[in-house]
């Protein structure tokens, strides 16, 4: 239900108090999410081992113990089966391997269930497996260490989903190589004598922030204007020229379309980098 939250908030679209969207909302349910495994799962996990270890006593309704067990570990096996369907097909389209598209977080919301999943059907492995010796034992303690099996693995879990959301609310930079062609592609082109200060964002969900600083060459964006112009027409125009009003007018009319002109070269760059 939490992911679900976040999810449809995340699509809403932006408005005056928040420009650039919701985004982040898919982070910040996982963030949460993460959180909870690590003080309700992880921490009521370590708290029945440590009870278990210094307190042992007889397991009861041990056939019950292993249906909710093997309802468990149906429930989260399909789920997370279809998860790693969902990871695996996302991670084609992107050109990423599943480990890449995972640690990368590019989708918090289907992390989050692939961990807790994979997670959960681990824990029913040790679970059981711990629950079975104690069975064939008699002996409690193995339950008990079973307990803190189980809640290490979650606080991994939960760990690893803390780590990877935070760094996404905090603005993490793209790939090297994605950057790098970026700026290839902004420094090879005629119009541009330099860039500077360039970062590039990753917002998440296949949206990037980018910006850079460029120092135009103002000849080329000049004789970008002149070829689109009638020079003969623009000399006569100049010849014309007696008094300092008319330069004036001059300049203005031409100094306007010239600026016109670079903008029609920014609109272009954006173009390409998209």
């Amino acid at each position: 239900a939490l992911l679900a939250l976040g999810i449809s908030q995340s699509a809403r679209t932006p408005d005056p108090s928040h420009p650039y969207g919701f985004t982040n909302m898919r982070y910040i349910v996982s963030l949460i999410s993460g959180v909870g495994i690590f003080m309700m799962g992880a921490g009521l996990s370590w708290y029945h081992g440590i009870i278990g270890l210094l307190h042992p006593h007889p397991i009861e309704s041990l056939l019950w113990a292993y249906c909710i067990l093997a309802g468990s570990l149906v429930s989260e096996g399909a789920t997370l089966l279809v998860a790693i369907n969902e990871i695996r097909r996302s991670a084609r389209a992107k050109g990423l391997s599943f480990y890449q598209y995972v640690v990368q977080s590019r989708d918090p919301s289907t992390n989050v269930v692939l961990l807790e999943d994979a997670a959960a059907v681990l824990s029913v492995a040790v679970a059981a497996t711990c629950m079975g010796l104690t069975s064939l034992t008699g002996n409690p303690y193995y339950d008990s260490v079973g307990s803190l099996g189980v809640g290490t693995l979650l606080g991994t879990v939960s760990a690893f989903l803390i780590y990877t959301n935070t760094e996404a609310l905090l603005g993490r930079s793209i790939q090297p190589e994605q950057l790098q062609r970026l700026t290839e592609l902004l420094e090879s082109d005629p119009v541009v004598r330099a860039i500077h200060d360039v970062k590039a964002t990753d917002m998440g969900m296949s949206k990037v922030r980018f910006k850079a600083e460029v120092d135009f060459d103002g000849r080329v964006v000049t004789r970008s204007y002149l070829e689109k112009q009638d020079i003969e027409q623009l000399l006569q125009e100049i010849q014309q020229v007696k008094t300092l009003e008319e330069l004036e007018a001059f300049m203005l009319k031409h100094g306007e379309n010239i600026i016109d002109t670079l903008g029609a070269e920014v609109d272009r760059l954006e173009k390409d980098l998209k």
